[in-house]
C-alpha cells in the first residue's frame, strides 16, 4: 500500500509539521493495534494517520486515527490536514471529507487555492494554579495558566512575551509531570504586521515529542484565549518552532475552524 509523507500547515516543502498517512483504502476495519504502533513507530513523525474508509450512510466518509512514535492520541490537527490533503490531491474523495475519530467526527473542507479548513471541538480552557516546579521546568515564570480539557491534554502557559517564547529551553523530563500530554508557551506576538497575532511553542514529553513543529490540536486552545484577549474571532497564530508554520484559526463558539495548506514530499510503498 502507498505511504506519504506530508508537510502540513505550510505550502513549502521541508517547513510545517511532517506527517505520515497511510489510506487503508481495501479495509473496512483498521489493522492490529500493534501494527499500526509499529509503523508509526517506523515512519518516526510526530503523528501517522490510519484512514480506511466508511460505508455509504455511516455517520463519517473515512474513520481516522492518530498514533505518535510512542502512543495513540485523541486528536491531531496536522496528520488531520495531510489526511485531508492526500485524499483530495489523488482523487480518493471530492468535496468536505467527513472523518470518525476518538473526538467525535470532524470536517475536513478543500477550497479552491488549495488550503484546507478543519472544523474541530473547542477547548475547554479552566484557569489553574501554576504547579509547583512549572516555573522551573519551563525555564520561566508563567503569567497564566489553564487546563485544556480531556482532548487536548495540555496545560496552556502564557508568558511574557514574544522573546521568550523564542528563547525557551525547558527541561523535558521535569516538564513531562504537569500534564497528561505537554505544555503549549505562548505569547502575544510583538508585531502583528509581520502577518500573525500570537506566537506559540509546543512540548509533548509524554507523546514522545520533544517539541512539536506545528500543532493543529493545540490551536483549539489558543484561539478561544487569543480571541477574548484580543477581541476577534479570526486570527492567525505562528508556531515558532524550527520548521515553523502558521494557522489561522477562527472561533466558532464550541468549535474552531483552523485553516492551513499542505505539501506532499515524499510517497512510497509500505511493504510490510
Amino acid at each position: 500500500m502507498r505511504i506519504r509523507i506530508v508537510d502540513a500547515f505550510t505550502d513549502r516543502p521541508f517547513s510545517g509539521n511532517p506527517a505520515g498517512v497511510l489510506l487503508l483504502t481495501g479495509a473496512d476495519a483498521f489493522p492490529d493495534d500493534t501494527w499500526l504502533r509499529h509503523v508509526a513507530l517506523e515512519v518516526n513523525h510526530a503523528e501517522t494517520a490510519f484512514a480506511h474508509p466508511l460505508p455509504e450512510g455511516a455517520e463519517a466518509d473515512w474513520a481516522l486515527r492518530w498514533f505518535t512514535p510512542a502512543t495513540e492520541v485523541a486528536m491531531c490537527g496536522h496528520a488531520t490536514l495531510a489526511t485531508a490533503h492526500v485524499l483530495h490531491t489523488t482523487g480518493a474523495h471530492e468535496g468536505p471529507v467527513r472523518f470518525a475519530t476518538r473526538s467525535g467526527v470532524l470536517v475536513a473542507t478543500p477550497a479552491a487555492d488549495g488550503s484546507v479548513t478543519l472544523d474541530f471541538p473547542t477547548a475547554p480552557l479552566t484557569r489553574v494554579d501554576p504547579p509547583g516546579g512549572l516555573a522551573e521546568a519551563l525555564g520561566t515564570e508563567p503569567l497564566t495558566v489553564l487546563d485544556t480539557g480531556p482532548n487536548v491534554g495540555d496545560l496552556l502557559v502564557e508568558v511574557a512575551d514574544e522573546k521568550t517564547v523564542h528563547a525557551l529551553a525547558p527541561d523535558l523530563k521535569a516538564l513531562a509531570a504537569h500534564s497528561e500530554r505537554g505544555v503549549i508557551a505562548t505569547a502575544r506576538a510583538e508585531d502583528p504586521a509581520r502577518g500573525y497575532d500570537f506566537v506559540s511553542r509546543c512540548f509533548f514529553p509524554n507523546a514522545g515529542i520533544d517539541e512539536d513543529p506545528v500543532t493543529g490540536s493545540a490551536h483549539t486552545a489558543l484561539a478561544p484565549f487569543w480571541s477574548e484577549r484580543l477581541g476577534r474571532p479570526r486570527l492567525t497564530g505562528l508556531q515558532a518552532s524550527a520548521r515553523s508554520g502558521r494557522v489561522r484559526t477562527e472561533l466558532r463558539g464550541d468549535r474552531t475552524l483552523l485553516t492551513g495548506r499542505a505539501v506532499t514530499v515524499i510517497e512510497g510503498e509500505l511493504l510490510a
